[in-house]
């Protein structure tokens, strides 16, 4: 069965610096020196539909791609990841993230989305075989109406806001919230979350059904609803020596959604999240793990 991934495919590019980014707002002009560049495959779509079909799952990526899309599209095909739903905009270029690496895993995204944001959005398809589908970040207006097309659908949906939570209203995230078969974020998203819709995380949990909160090396706390209430059980990390932080929790993510298909607990699936996560953290990219040899396509775009 295949599982929907709505979401973009973006090219990144990645600035390594030494800087902390500690007290940015008192410096002026703002200005960071880069030790090293380099371009990688992404997109929360394309990053959770890698680890998807590393598992053995059948992602299918609900997305856009702009004129410069024919590498990414070429790059899937060969991971044996369908394309189908994929829509060509050739009018703008593909989605495009730069992102600052700089002490401690901290980073600064810049996204641009590019070909993510051309209207009309690709619609979800109306297909048999989608069991499970996400909605990975992109721009507010697709959320809203790939939300609505899959409740029709009846297919169930991970919510994953992401960094486009805050453009979502309260009655927009309590909807998405209650319409969801669990939601996915991380401690800081899970803190405005809660406050966007004036409940403490117990309550947020409840609200939810299942409300996984990842924490970074610290692992998971996972939330399932209990009665009126909500237990947590506490799901750790696993050590890793840490690369390059960019896309584990797109990594974490493909883990969920494959965990969930087979039926697996949440705190399953948040284990074997932390097992993917901490694998692709010490690689050098968000697509530049592998789980084995044969799956391997690393090349840089």
């Amino acid at each position: 069965m295949s599982i929907l991934i709505c979401g973009a495919l973006a090219y990144d590019t990645v600035l390594e610096t030494t800087a902390s980014f500690t007290g940015l707002m008192q410096r002026h002009p703002l200005a960071f020196q880069a030790h090293a560049m380099r371009r990688e495959w992404g997109g929360c779509a394309g990053n959770i539909a890698y680890a998807l079909r590393q598992l053995g799952g059948e992602p299918l990526p609900l997305a856009a791609v702009g004129s410069d899309g024919a590498r990414y599209l070429a790059r899937l095909r060969r991971l044996g990841i369908s394309t189908d739903c994929v829509q060509r905009v050739p009018h703008v270029r593909c989605a495009h993230a730069t992102i600052i690496s700089g002490e401690g895993g901290r980073q600064i995204t810049v996204f641009h989305a590019g070909a993510a944001a051309a209207e009309p959005f690709p619609a979800v398809p109306q297909r048999t075989d989608i069991a499970l589908a996400i909605l990975a970040p992109e721009v507010r207006a697709a959320t809203l109406a790939h939300a609505a097309q899959l409740v029709a659908a009846r297919i169930p949906f991970v919510f994953d806001p992401g960094q486009s939570l805050g453009e979502f209203n309260r009655e927009e995230l309590a909807c998405l919230t209650a319409q969801a078969c669990c939601t996915a974020v991380n401690e800081n998203e899970a803190r405005l979350l809660a406050a966007r819709l004036a409940l403490d995380v117990r309550r947020l949990a409840a609200h939810c059904g299942t409300l996984f909160v990842t924490l970074g090396a610290r692992g998971c706390d996972v939330w399932e609803r209990q009665g009126q209430g909500a237990g947590c059980t506490h799901v750790p990390g696993v050590p890793a020596h840490v690369v390059d932080p960019t896309g584990c929790g797109d990594a974490w993510r493909g883990a969920l959604l494959y965990g969930l298909a087979r039926g697996d607990s949440p705190v399953r699936c948040a284990q074997l999240g932390s097992r993917l996560g901490a694998l692709a953290a010490a690689s050098l990219g968000a697509q530049g793990w592998c789980m084995t040899d044969a799956r391997q396509c690393c090349c840089t775009p």
